[in-house]
């Protein structure tokens, strides 16, 4: 869920079809630079309701979902 979620988020924000986000997918190769990154966390924890402070390096998809769960434990 979490995934389909992030992919939806970019998605809408960049017209890049949600299917084609894996979490292999950097930021980079989705053209998401570091306000993008700041502005998909807010949407994110909009739609999680959930609170994220981003403390570490993210660099791809998987990074950000792996953080996120770290979080919620």
């Amino acid at each position: 869920m979490l995934l389909e979620t992030i992919a939806k988020i970019i998605s809408d924000r960049t017209g890049r079809d949600a299917s084609e986000i894996t979490l292999e997918s950097s930021f980079a190769q989705l053209g998401i630079d570091s306000l993008d990154t700041v502005e998909l966390i807010m949407n994110l924890e909009d739609a999680l309701d959930i609170e994220i402070e981003l403390d570490q390096k993210v660099e791809t998809i998987g990074d950000l979902v792996k953080f996120i769960e770290s979080k919620q434990d």
